[in-house]
This record gives C-alpha cells, structure tokens and sequence, in this order.
C-alpha cells in the first residue's frame, strides 16, 4: 500500500473514532456546562441578597407605604404671646363682644342647635356654630397631630409658624386704634422669626403660616388706609400665607376654605351626608341667605332680593339683617338643603363663607364675580367651573337679566350631574373633627397640607431664587 494511502487510512481511522468518542461525550459535557450556568446564578443571588439593592421605587417610596413621601414638617414652638395667650383672653379680641365660645373645642365653637328633623340625628354631633374667623386655631391644632410633624427641624420640608394673625389684629380694626396698634404683633413675630437659623436658611421660602381673615386684612398700603399691613412687610414676602381670602396675583397667597358647621368624626359621617343631601328632595329653584347693604349705591345684593321675591314662590330668602346669620343657623341650613341652586354675590370682600355653607348642603352655587371662588379656592374645587356651579355675570342681572330664566333652562338631569360634582368635592371643603383626621379621606386641612408640602418640593427645583 503506498505511504500516502496508509496514512489516509490512519487519518480515517482515527477521525472516525474521535467523533465517535466525542458523540459519546456530549450529553455528559452539556449536563456539566448546565451546573455550571446554574452554579454562577445561585451564587450571584446570594451575593446580591447579601448587599443593600436600590432601586427606582426607594427614591419614590409608595405613598401608601410611606405617607411622608413629600416631606415633613416642623412646628415652631412660639412664644405664647402670638397664639395661647391670644385665646387665653379671648374675651378681649373683639371691641362690642367675646370671642371665648367662638374660639372653643378647638376652633370649632359651640355645638349647633335646632337641627332636630333638619338633618339625620345621628350626625347632629358632628355639627357646630364655627366661627368664619377660626381657621388658625383649627390649622394649629390638627398640624401638632399631622402624621408627617417631625420634631427635627434639620429633616424638615416645611416650617409653620403657628401665629394667629387674624385673631391678633382683630380688634385693632375698629374704633380709634392706631397704625401701630394694628402692626403690632406682625413686627414682634417678623423679629423673632427672623432670628431663627432656618428661616435664614431659606429667606423664608420653604415657611408657611395661617391668616385667618382675608388678604385686605393685611395689605395696608397707606396709614389712613384699613388694616394691617404685615403682608408688606420685610420678612413676610417669601412665606406661604393660607388665608380665607387670597389676592389672585399674589402667588404666596393660597384661599383656602372659610370653616364651616359640618365637622365629621369619621369618613363614615362623610359618606352618611353625602348620601342624605344626594337623596334630599329640594322643592325650592334657588334660593339667597343675606341682606341688603343700603348704604351702598346701587346695591347688588339688593337686587338678587328683588329677583328672588318676584320669582313666584320658586326662591327662599332668609333674611341676614344684622347678625341674624352669624356663623350659621338651622334656617340657613334648612334653605341650602331644599334649594337647587344658591346666589352666591361677593360679601364684604369678593368672598363669603356661604359658599362652603351652601356646597356643603349639596345646592349648586350661583356666582357673580369671578373672584368669589374661581379664582380663589383652586386647590379644593373642581377645575371646570361649569361642572359645579352658574356664572352669570353681574352686569348681565344689573341689565335685567332674569336669574330664575337662565336657570330654569338647566334640565333636570343637568342639575343632577353638577350636585353630583358638588356632593363629590364636600370633603375636599370641609375641616373634620378628629385631631389626627379621618381614617381615609383628606379634608381640606389635609389638601392644604398637601398643597404647601408639594410647592416646596417644587422650590427646590431649579428656576427658584432662594436670596
């Protein structure tokens, strides 16, 4: 055989029995790659169970899990002169008579009267006569309890400076009072906040506080002029300032709801309400809760009443003549439940408190000015403005349009839709009972709170000035 032929038969030879031994091989060289994939992966997951792992979800905690997740907030212990020694003489805030019964269980004053058959028995507790001017007290007292207070202020989002400047200013509005004496107790509270290294820190970006009057208040511009003027004062431009009444261009100025009389001590009282004023039958178009202002030319409100007792029996007035109506009365209440609608004029100011009063019995406001609610109250009301209420501008009546036609045009299922809507936001409007809140559902507090924590977060972002 020549060379080249045995050696083709050797190559053959041995080819064919490499692959044989490799076709043999195979399954066991498979199975020991496989254990050792699956070796590497037990190994990793020990290792990575065994180091701290961090992920997107740790930055952004659940806020069931974590209801922090926004910041938290620090209460400055004051000196008493700014808030307890406030209520501590109670019966000297107000020139003709005493606030002490107004300002009692925690703000929310005397327990309500005469509501027997006006609403369900059951929920007669949860109401009082509270005060239009008590929201400070009301403010303080739920923020000691707030699940997010923390008492290190270096962990702190937010800094609230429990100081009753309605209450303080209150009396100094009337009579022969001097400037001075109006701008008092904002100069003392401006000094000694001043002092504090985190109010420096910020310049006062990241505090907040209460006013519990309107912004006019506070914003005197010249001495002969009314009220205070700690709004303009050095130190108080940069703070958050939650009041009853905002000026609309003033972006630190934040409406927040006038308290009302419903104070529930459960989400179950929410739910029982909103289920008795959705059910409630209202025989009664509109109706208006005020009195005319005849020392005012060409009185508005005069002109609602004259609508309103011309309108045939679909309209109810309860006359407010004096201070018939004061912080609310079984009338009051009665009218808004069996009231489609309410006339909703601006007050003293462009707000009033019977927005809420009338909302909260399920009646459907009519407003006149923009500023009366619009805007004013953007936290805690519905963004489409016809999806609860009626504008009709005040020129539009002053020229003889008829309120009762514009809203006798509304179908049936119209009104039903916007109470609805107005059933849906009356928790978002009211201020509850319990120190620590409901178990569920945010009250206004809580969507104050909210709102005050979220615009911090946003200061810290860039595009703010800190100085």
């Amino acid at each position: 055989m020549p060379p080249n032929s045995s050696s083709a038969a050797i190559y053959s030879t041995t080819k064919t029995n490499s692959s044989s031994t490799s076709l043999h091989l195979h399954p066991f060289s498979f199975l020991w790659l496989l254990l050792f994939i699956v070796s590497i992966q037990v190994t990793i997951l020990l290792m990575a169970r065994a180091v701290p792992f961090y992920n997107h979800r740790s930055h952004l905690p659940n806020p069931v899990s974590y209801p922090c997740s926004s910041g938290r907030i620090f209460v400055y212990n004051l000196p008493p002169v700014f808030n307890q020694e406030l209520l501590d003489n109670c019966h000297e805030l107000d020139p003709w008579n005493s606030r002490c019964e107004a300002l009692s269980n925690g703000g929310l004053g005397r327990k309500a009267t005469g509501l027997s058959g006006v609403v369900p028995e059951e929920l007669i507790p949860a109401w009082y006569w509270t005060d239009q001017f008590a929201m400070e007290v009301i403010y303080h007292k739920r923020i000691l309890n707030h699940k997010c207070r923390t008492m290190e202020p270096d962990s702190a989002t937010a800094f609230y400076i429990p100081f009753y400047a309605g209450l303080a200013v209150g009396k100094y509005l009337w009579s022969n009072y001097t400037t001075k004496d109006r701008d008092r107790y904002c100069e003392m509270i401006l000094d000694w906040v001043r002092d504090q290294p985190y109010w420096n820190r910020s310049d006062g970006w990241d505090h907040f506080t209460t006013m519990g009057r309107i912004t006019w208040d506070f914003r005197r511009s010249k001495n002969e002029d009314w009220g205070s003027r700690c709004i303009y004062m050095p130190g108080m431009r940069n703070i958050t300032r939650l009041l009853i009444e905002r000026n609309p261009w003033d972006y630190f100025d934040v409406g927040v709801p006038y308290p009302s009389g419903f104070h529930p001590r459960s989400d179950s009282d929410i739910f029982q309400w909103q289920h008795f004023v959705r059910n409630r039958q209202r025989d009664t178009l509109f109706c208006f809760a005020g009195a005319p202002r005849g020392a005012v030319k060409n009185d508005f409100r005069g002109l609602l009443l004259n609508q309103c007792m011309n309108a045939s029996g679909l309209c109810r007035v309860v006359d407010c003549a004096g201070t018939r109506c004061s912080n609310g009365t079984s009338a009051i209440l009665e009218t808004f439940l069996d009231s489609d609608f309410c006339l909703q004029p601006r007050g003293d100011s462009f707000t009033r408190r019977s927005i809420f009063d009338c909302m909260v019995a399920g009646s459907i406001p009519v407003f006149f000015w923009h500023r009366t609610a619009y805007l004013q109250y953007q936290w805690f009301l519905p963004n489409d403005p016809k999806s609860y209420s009626v504008f009709i501008h005040r020129n539009e009546v002053k020229n003889g349009t008829s309120i009762q036609s514009v809203l006798q045009r509304y179908s049936r299922e119209e009104v039903k839709k916007m109470r609805e809507k107005v059933i849906e936001f009356i928790p978002k409007i009211i201020y509850a009972k319990p120190e620590n809140g409901l178990e569920s559902i945010k009250d206004a507090f809580d969507v104050a709170i909210d709102g005050v924590l979220k615009r911090n977060k946003e200061h810290e972002q860039p595009g703010y000035k800190w100085k």
